[in-house]
């Protein structure tokens, strides 16, 4: 019986989605930081738009057919924030300038860490990701991955888009900070069902 829903909790279409996702981003550091011509550019943000679409298919059939878990709630933001940090970490060895988006990204990030685990140890967890963080994923994505395709992109371009991403990255940062602080009604036990 224990075996059983061990694999039933565990071994789920949406948290393989998420392992995948995982798996992808040696794939793509690799190909980004070799890359030599357009094609190899083309190749790694395809690599990236695949991440994507794992993303959104792994939520969908989660809710879709009841496969939503414990370990899926921490798996897929944590599939979503080491591709984000891959990505920039690659792109910043091109353009320094998003060594600024970098710093705050880790920032809100260790935020949500900790402020994540001090709520676990309460038996306590955000029912699923805030809109202002999915908007901002969303935004940070198709930036970055832009930023991937065209890697002649003139200084200006690469600027505005480093300061457009963080602008969404410091509106959901906020909204993390007062969401948590206040305590609302976005919280649920871990054994309560909400998204994956």
């Amino acid at each position: 019986m224990f075996v059983k829903d061990w694999k039933k909790d565990i071994l789920t279409i949406p948290n393989l989605l998420s392992l995948f996702r995982l798996v992808l981003i040696p794939v793509y550091v690799v190909i980004y930081l070799n890359a030599r011509n357009s094609a190899d550019y083309y190749l790694a943000a395809g690599i990236l738009a695949v991440s994507c679409l794992t993303d959104l298919i792994d939520g969908k059939i989660a809710r879709h057919f009841n496969m939503i878990s414990t370990l899926g709630k921490i798996l897929d933001p944590l599939a979503d924030k080491a591709t984000q940090f891959a990505l920039i970490i690659c792109l910043a060895l091109r353009y320094p300038i998003l060594l600024n988006l970098f710093a705050l990204f880790v920032i809100k990030e260790s935020f949500q860490l900790i402020a994540g685990c001090i709520n676990l140890r309460k038996g306590k967890m955000l029912k699923g990701a805030l809109i202002s963080g999915k908007i901002c994923t969303t935004v940070l994505f198709i930036s970055l991955i832009l930023m991937v395709m065209l890697p002649d992109l003139g200084e200006s371009a690469i600027k505005i888009i480093t300061y457009v991403d963080a602008a969404f990255m410091i509106a959901s940062f906020t909204e993390y900070v007062i969401t948590y602080i206040r305590r609302e009604n976005k919280f649920s036990s871990l054994n309560e069902t909400s998204d994956n």
